[in-house]
């Protein structure tokens, strides 16, 4: 009887492939760090090594406040969205992360359906990052059963006819209030891609969502930026959100446009002016008349901090114009005025030819589609003539001849290249 042995070995084995023990310990806290995360006590080196395996996936109150390194807060946001411009967010990766986040979850709130828990625990995670707030969508409460039908299929969405549904959306109140940094909050009360199921009712901004956003932004001390477009804003909301933004001590830029803002709204934005630090008013499209561009005018020439004033698409005519143009003769701070589609005609034209000629600030007005005709034309030439600042004009669709405007455009041309000329001999702005 013999007996055999045999040796099998591992031609690949090599002891190089064995982990160092500092490697299984790295492995081992990743694997656990939702229940352990105990990053900040690592050397740097293992920080970096332990945060480029971390998944995406965990919990935002394992990662918010430990996890700093922007390259993790890269792959979060390249892996959950496919457009994403990182410059819009301060070229932070974390701020734009909690932003959007943030955003999608109002986005898609449903009054007595979600839990508002669900934002307000996000609250402490993200209040140290978030500055700026987009939400183009609010979602109203379901109506299920109890909604009534209506016979009435009109598609002119009166509030009259339809009256105003008793519900409300999302409170920002407890969320605004408590994000020290947010300086930007750009609003619209409405549902996008409703599809087959549009209702009037899914676009209403109540009188109540405007009591409780005017208090929430009244107490958001550290704003700068507040748009609130394409919500049925009338004149009654309007008066509501004035009375909160009055005296506001960051507020320079406002943005009303595209609501149904008419006179009496215009009259309470003109004592806004006067009370507050406003830089831009932005009140394109609603329904302005002559008394409304009138106060705004009185605000302009007794006390004013506005740069910029858009009053397109409004119906001011040249009572309202003229106003304006009054207001422009001793205004020293407005840069920026459009006044397109108007219904102007020469008589503003004609008194905007002495503004020309008076006021040096007035860097761009914008006149188009309205028929200021060939007299009109000619008379903002003849105020041309020794301006210097205007750098933009836009005179289309407003019947001026064909000369005068070439000749318009050499001289607000030439005035252009100046200033790009003296900036750059004077990067600095100094003389």
């Amino acid at each position: 009887y013999y007996a055999r042995r045999c040796i099998t070995e591992d031609p690949n084995w090599s002891l190089v492939t064995v982990p160092h023990l500092t490697e299984l310990c790295l492995q081992h806290i990743v694997h656990n760090f939702e229940k352990n995360p105990i990053l900040n006590r690592l050397l740097p080196v293992h920080q970096r090594k332990v945060v480029d395996r971390l998944s995406t996936d965990l919990p935002l109150a394992v990662t918010a406040n430990i996890v700093r390194d922007e390259e993790y807060w890269k792959r979060c946001c390249t892996e959950r969205w496919q457009v994403y411009d990182v410059s819009n967010y301060g070229n932070s990766w974390k701020r734009m992360f909690f932003e959007r986040h943030l955003e999608n979850i109002l986005k898609c709130f449903i009054p007595n359906i979600t839990d508002p828990n669900q934002v307000l625990q996000l609250i402490p995670l993200c209040k140290d990052y978030v500055r700026k707030l987009e939400v183009d969508q609010f979602l109203p409460p379901l109506q299920g059963d109890q909604k009534e039908e209506r016979d009435d299929f009109s598609d002119t969405g009166s509030d009259t006819e339809l009256g105003e549904v008793p519900m409300q959306h999302y409170d920002l109140r407890e969320l605004i209030t408590a994000l020290p940094h947010l300086e930007e909050l750009h609003l619209t009360y409405g549902v996008k891609d409703c599809g087959m199921n549009f209702e009037w009712s899914l676009f209403n901004f109540t009188n109540q969502d405007c009591c409780n956003l005017a208090a929430a932004v009244k107490m958001c001390r550290n704003l700068k930026v507040f748009k609130l477009t394409r919500s049925k804003v009338d004149d009654d909301k309007t008066k509501v959100l004035v009375r909160n933004l009055m005296d506001h001590p960051c507020l320079v830029e406002l943005n009303l446009s595209h609501n149904l803002i008419r006179d009496k709204g215009a009259q309470a934005l003109g004592k806004l002016i006067s009370h507050s630090k406003l830089e831009t008013l932005d009140l394109c499209n609603n329904q302005i008349g002559h008394l409304g561009a009138q106060a705004l005018a009185q605000a302009l020439a007794e006390k004013s901090t506005l740069t910029s004033l858009n009053l397109r698409l409004n119906c001011v005519e040249d009572k309202g114009g003229e106003a304006i143009g009054h207001a422009l003769l001793t205004n020293t701070t407005l840069k920026s005025i459009h006044l397109g589609s108007n219904n102007l005609s020469e008589l503003s034209a004609t008194l905007f030819s002495q503004v020309l000629t008076q006021n040096t600030t007035l860097t761009s007005i914008n006149f188009s589609c309205n028929h200021l005709g060939l007299n009109g034309g000619k008379q903002l030439l003849e105020g041309l003539a020794d301006n210097k600042t205007l750098t933009e004009l836009d005179l289309r669709r407003t019947e001026v001849d064909q000369e005068a405007e070439y000749l318009i455009h050499q001289i607000v041309w030439a005035n252009r290249e100046a200033v790009r000329l003296g900036t750059l001999q004077h990067p600095t702005g100094k003389p």
